[in-house]
């Protein structure tokens, strides 16, 4: 199939931020923790707090290993009698592996949900209303909070997912299920969407990928989500003392940063920036951002030229640094 041409991304962009829109999101990741001891278990092994998690929360949370090197950027949903780890495709089995050495005595069983389970993200101003036609219950309004529900007769989840700066939401079904979903989701209303347009509402939203903006050789704080996935309070787990000694000095070398170029030219996936002929960034992500009319990238930047309005030399042009989310 010939790629989608620019004007029919940007269409389907506006309808996930103005309209109502969907997206088949794949094969993501999904493993479920269940068994009594499951959060004091995952509690010694990620960056955030997932005691304090009640059913129907959910939180953002890196999972580091001895060395305090990220081996995954994981979305924790807690349910009454289990915990949904959620991430990017084909991390099954470094999540698993990692996690299953570890379970000894622990009441803790894995389960690969990735294959049975189908994921689509909704999005767009309208999803509340047109939603509200065939669910009674209501969206869940605080990012990370989930509820399952019914669309029509089909029981789903649906979760409040922090990838765009407008309503925007995952909605989860069993796999056999996934056409009836589909069927029910256009009938009331909503539009099959392009996933780069998606992707364009990530990038501004500064909602990283791991695989893309997050690899296993970042440190969590260079992600630079500390309030959102890493406590530094909650105690000991695999990798917080290298956390801790970061946090005790005050900064890493690099963080991920938003940049906007000058030019409508899109830089390679991994091209540098430069002050003075000295390379000080690398991009990870990069977009044509319709609000604004530019080109945005994702990149790690270095320490003294990560404040916002820097500017730095591209092969396509300067680009500034702007704090993320993109305004």
């Amino acid at each position: 199939m010939p790629a989608p041409s620019l004007p029919q991304i940007q269409a389907d962009y506006q309808i996930l931020r103005e309209g109502a829109g969907f997206v088949n999101l794949g094969s993501r990741t999904q493993i479920e923790l269940t068994g009594k001891d499951r959060l004091t278990f995952l509690q010694g092994f990620c960056t955030n707090d997932v005691k304090q998690l009640q059913p129907g929360n959910g939180c953002e949370a890196f999972l580091t290993n001895l060395q305090g090197k990220t081996l995954s950027f994981v979305l924790v949903y807690c349910y009454n009698d289990s915990l949904v780890l959620e991430t990017v495709a084909d991390q099954t089995e470094t999540i698993a592996n990692h996690l299953d050495r570890y379970i000894i005595q622990e009441d803790v069983i894995l389960h690969d949900r990735t294959p049975t389970w189908q994921q689509w993200l909704i999005a767009g101003a309208r999803t509340a209303e047109l939603l509200a036609q065939e669910t009674t219950t209501p969206l869940p309004e605080q990012e990370l909070q989930h509820v399952d529900t019914q669309l029509q007769s089909i029981p789903v989840s649906i979760r409040n997912v922090p990838w765009s700066r407008h309503p925007c939401y995952a909605i989860n079904s069993q796999q056999e299920q996934a056409s009836a979903v589909e069927q029910i989701l256009t009938s009331t209303g909503f539009q099959n969407c392009l996933a780069e347009a998606a992707d364009i509402n990530r990038i501004e939203a500064g909602f990283p990928l791991y695989q893309q903006d997050i690899t296993d050789s970042n440190l969590p704080q260079e992600i630079d989500r500390n309030d959102r996935a890493i406590s530094f309070t909650k105690g000991c787990y695999l990798g917080q003392e290298t956390v801790a000694r970061i946090d005790a000095l005050g900064h890493v070398n690099k963080k991920l940063c938003g940049l906007k170029f000058n030019s409508q030219e899109l830089p390679a996936i991994g091209s540098e920036l430069s002050v003075d002929g000295k390379a000080v960034a690398r991009v990870t992500s990069c977009c044509h951002s319709p609000d604004g009319n530019s080109v945005i990238a994702l990149a790690y930047v270095q320490r003294g030229h990560d404040e916002p309005g820097k500017v730095l030399a591209g092969d396509t042009g300067t680009a500034t640094v702007c704090p993320l989310p993109f305004d």
